[in-house]
């Protein structure tokens, strides 16, 4: 039986998992740039860190402590947006209450909110649980800001103790995540790549990504982490240096962020045939790993750029002003959340431009350049009036993207298809608001109308939306595409080439057979129906929680909706 005492004192997800399946134990070894190692046995890492469980204790040790009436709380990693009453939604760095944690893959637990089931997977066990009794049910932030004053004012001795804590979990939990590395590089991509067989060098690299990459550059940052770490007083550590010196690098974490649905899905239709799964198994016993499946070894990297902030976010609390570290610390979690938000923004393009891809293809008539050739997100759309000089009006569907502008007309028959009638460069442009009456240069009396004015030529376009709301959504819609266009400028966010060429593809081969006609984006499948909350002792939901859709900590913008509310568009239907 595993001590209350050292479990309460300190936690690590990713801590909990290092013996092997036989119950044997398992060496870890750290390789330095020049190719030597340094070992570190089962009993060593034990020694530093008590918490090493066997696979299914962590849910054993986390029921003891509710049963003996612990607080026991947990921080998101993710967003878990839900539609089901009967599940947990929360945002990243909230703080939940775990009330039992007997099914490994979905716990019960509570918020400021209500008190309902949530993916175990989504979740990072906090380091110094005695401490939270009271803010397990305020938000992120007002957590953080009222813990930091707690802590400040707490007897020095209590102080030290809790950074020792935190300062020990990103220690640890650096090794063990080395150790995860190496068993994936050597266990698995060393053998698949004998079996060419069996295994193409395309799938491979979509499978793996650039994991090999990441190992090499995290024994430099574990290498720099330990020199400044302090066995003697670890509470002494300055580690918000090795942060800020790697933070660059760091953003190779991106391709792989990227690359990992893809990888889902490239691993899910191999393990579809038995030679591939008994291949993977093999190569697991042969590298005496522990009883995890392959994609959930490759979930790791993606877990760990989600952990750094808040377990920096952590270390900051119990780190005083007066520390020498502390300036170093408060930097380094800026950086690493500024890190965590680009891979997200990132991410979310990415997901963007495979929609964009589809929608461009299930235009009629379209001409010249793909749209993602210099857009990759939609602002807004909606039916606006274009009047001509002669005073003309034409109908039409507008969609405005970063860069551009783009018209549609409907069919008049198929309310569903869309044809395609031009573009506008919208850094050619300047939007000029028009007041209601009668203009003078185009001698017409108007109603909510504004004009995009070139900044080169004469060229002036005229439109008028139905109500006044919709025209100020318009104005909105474009002083947002203009901040979106800088900001993207600023973080240096391009969509790679490759990329786009793949989503077009992949749209061209999903829409090839199929009538052209506007379709919105799919439809999430419905959730399913969970027994009353009421219950407490309740049977767990039976589906596995999907991880491959994730939000890292902090998303700088809120993700568009236009696409989720196309279909309610009078004109598209599916």
């Amino acid at each position: 039986m595993v001590a209350r005492g050292e479990i309460a004192r300190f936690w690590s997800l990713e801590s909990l998992h290092m013996v092997s399946s036989d119950g044997g134990a398992e060496s870890s070894a750290l390789v330095d740039d020049n190719g030597s190692e340094e070992d570190f046995s089962y009993e060593e890492l034990c020694q530093a860190n008590p918490r090493y469980l066997q696979p299914g204790g962590e849910q054993l040790a986390i029921n003891e402590l509710i049963s003996d009436g612990s607080v026991v709380c947990a921080e998101a990693l993710w967003d878990h947006v839900t539609m089901d009453d009967q599940e947990l939604g929360f945002k990243a760095g909230d703080v939940i209450q775990v009330l039992e944690a007997s099914n490994k893959d979905w716990w019960w637990g509570r918020n400021e909110d209500k008190e309902a089931w949530f993916p175990a997977s989504f979740v990072r066990l906090r380091v110094n649980q005695e401490e939270l009794p009271e803010s397990c049910s305020s938000s992120h932030g007002e957590e953080q800001d009222e813990d930091s004053s707690k802590a400040r004012h707490k007897h020095p001795e209590s102080q030290q103790q809790m950074r020792t804590n935190v300062i020990q979990e990103i220690m640890n939990t650096e090794r063990v995540y080395i150790k995860h590395l190496k068993d994936i590089c050597e266990g698995y991509i060393r053998q698949c790549r004998k079996h060419t067989g069996m295994f193409t060098v395309a799938q491979l690299a979509t499978i793996f990504g650039n994991i090999e990459d990441i190992y090499k550059f995290q024994r430099k940052f574990l290498k720099d982490l330990e020199k400044q770490y302090n066995k003697e007083e670890p509470h002494l550590s300055e580690i918000g240096s090795c942060f800020l010196q790697h933070q660059e690098g760091f953003a190779i974490y991106s391709e792989y962020c990227n690359n990992h649905p893809g990888a889902c899905v490239e691993l899910s239709n191999l393990m579809k045939q038995s030679k591939y799964r008994h291949f993977f198994e093999a190569c697991r016993l042969l590298q005496q790993m522990i009883d995890i499946a392959l994609d959930g070894f490759l979930l790791t990297p993606v877990q760990k750029i989600c952990k750094y902030p808040l377990q920096l976010a952590e270390l900051l609390k119990y780190t005083t002003q007066e520390h020498s570290d502390y300036n170093n610390i408060k930097a380094a979690y800026e950086a690493m959340k500024n890190v965590a938000c680009l891979i997200n923004e990132r991410k979310r393009k990415l997901e963007s431009i495979d929609k964009i891809a589809r929608w461009q293809v299930s235009i009629v008539g379209w001409e010249g350049l793909d749209i993602l050739d210099r857009s990759s997100e939609l602002i807004h759309s909606g039916e606006l009036t274009k009047i001509t000089r002669q005073g003309k009006t034409q109908q039409r569907i507008f969609f405005l993207f970063d860069h551009q502008l783009v018209s549609c007309k409907k069919d008049l028959l198929r309310r569903d298809m869309l044809y395609y009638k031009g573009r506008m460069d919208m850094d050619a442009v300047e939007l000029v608001d028009v007041e209601d009456g009668r203009d003078k240069d185009w001698n017409l009396s108007m109603r909510n109308a504004f004009k995009l004015v070139s900044r080169t030529t004469d060229e002036v376009h005229l439109f008028c939306a139905r109500k006044q709301e919709d025209k100020a959504r318009w104005l909105q819609a474009y002083a947002d595409e203009r901040q979106r266009v800088q900001e993207d400028q600023q973080m240096g966010m391009e969509i790679p080439e490759n990329q786009k060429k793949l989503a077009m593809l992949n749209a061209q081969k999903a829409g090839h057979g199929k009538s052209k006609g506007y379709s919105s984006c799919p439809v999430a499948p419905p959730h399913q129906s969970l027994p009353p909350l009421h219950q407490r002792h309740i049977t767990v939901p039976t589906s596995i929680p999907q991880q491959q859709v994730f939000a890292l900590a902090e998303p700088k913008r809120k993700p568009s909706l236009f696409w989720h509310t196309f279909h309610k568009l009078t004109p598209f239907r599916k």
